[in-house]
């Protein structure tokens, strides 16, 4: 066994790469993953070789205790550089369901286990779950006899969508992806995708991924695509930094990377108030401090009682929307810019129900 302080995580690592029949991993492959792995865990690590992956392979196959069964096989992959494909020569277990590392649960591990099964099975209409059916079988975990958490869901008309898209994401995979845009149904379009975040807002589902061919951030509602296909041989590619992170500066799914972050200075009628304290417009979301607040109303002196509020984000449509939806009980103060969108919103609803009347 090599004397290496790393070898078992190495082996950790390469036994969860070979089971995984998602990607088609080289020795190449195998040895850029590893060292990733290695440097999310080690920053100070120096990496290792191929030579190192090959040893740990042939250690794993025939030196160690384990005498993994390990299969070669030829797959036709695809070089995005050189836009050609090439005969890729790849490993894996030859049993997926394979580990060197099984070993049986424990008591509190089962019952944590059994917990989430049953949490997660009431969420009914998820695709791409059917082995949840099986594992609960197996862990002799009870279907609940009521429903106790229920979700508002905006059923999807193709069910398998949401699971195919986790699954990718999960197993980083690239995707072709087929859609269709509301103002032209019947033209269907293509494009291939490194897919990173599935968003839930409003009762809708979307897709936050990057283009292939130039890496641009680009958002699907899942109502709108037809067809997920995976590309094994395409190499994908992860997004440089924290896109929940990117989100916390918008409201809803929109992202403007021109758009400044506004502080947004908003005033709540007494009938809103409470409902927008406890349910905020965004999560920067906080209230006025009082001094500030009695400078407020000496500028806005048609304003009577309510609350002041800042939130600070990105403008968007799904922003100038939240913020009209409220009517007479919501007034923005402060950006101009904001202010007026708010104003153009409000003009262009007033004139579609005026000619209503003529």
């Amino acid at each position: 066994m090599p004397a290496n302080k790393n070898a078992m995580t190495r082996y950790k690592i390469l036994d969860d790469l070979l089971s995984n029949r998602y990607h088609n991993y080289s020795l190449d492959d195998l040895t850029e993953e590893v060292n990733l792995r290695l440097s999310e865990m080690y920053p100070d690590t120096n990496g290792v070789v191929r030579r190192t992956i090959e040893k740990d392979i042939y250690y794993l196959e025939f030196e160690g205790p384990f005498m993994a069964d390990i299969e070669r096989y030829t797959v036709n992959a695809y070089n995005p550089e050189k836009q050609r494909s090439y005969a890729k020569q790849c490993l894996r277990y030859t049993n997926p369901s394979y580990s060197i590392f099984k070993k049986q649960m424990s008591e509190d591990e089962e019952y944590l286990l059994s917990e989430a099964i049953s949490l997660l099975g009431q969420f009914d209409g998820l695709p791409n779950l059917d082995e949840l059916e099986s594992l609960r079988l197996g862990l002799g975990v009870r279907k609940p006899q009521r429903q106790i958490i229920s979700l508002s869901k905006n059923p999807l008309e193709s069910s398998n969508i949401l699971g195919e898209l986790f699954t990718a994401i999960s197993q980083r995979q690239a995707i072709k992806l087929r859609y269709h845009t509301f103002k032209n149904k019947e033209v269907q379009l293509a494009v291939n995708l490194f897919p990173y975040l599935l968003k839930e807002y409003n009762r809708r589902w979307f897709l936050i991924a990057a283009a292939e061919i130039d890496s641009k951030l680009l958002t699907f509602g899942l109502d709108r695509i037809d067809s997920v296909e995976y590309l094994p041989s395409h190499k994908y590619l992860e997004y440089d930094g924290d896109l929940n992170e990117l989100y916390e500066d918008i409201i809803g799914v929109t992202y403007k990377e021109s758009s400044p972050v506004y502080k947004i200075v908003l005033w709540v009628s007494d009938v809103s108030k409470d409902y927008v304290a406890t349910k905020p417009l965004h999560e920067s979301q906080r209230p006025v401090r009082p001094e500030i607040s009695v400078e407020l109303y000496g500028q806005f002196p048609t304003l009577k009682g309510g609350q002041f509020f800042i939130i600070e984000c990105k403008e968007n449509y799904e922003l100038i929307r939240e913020l009209t939806s409220f009517g007479k009980d919501l007034v923005v103060l402060s950006p101009k810019p904001i202010t007026d969108l708010v104003e153009k919103r409000i003009a262009e609803m007033f004139e579609v129900y005026s000619n209503l009347r003529t």
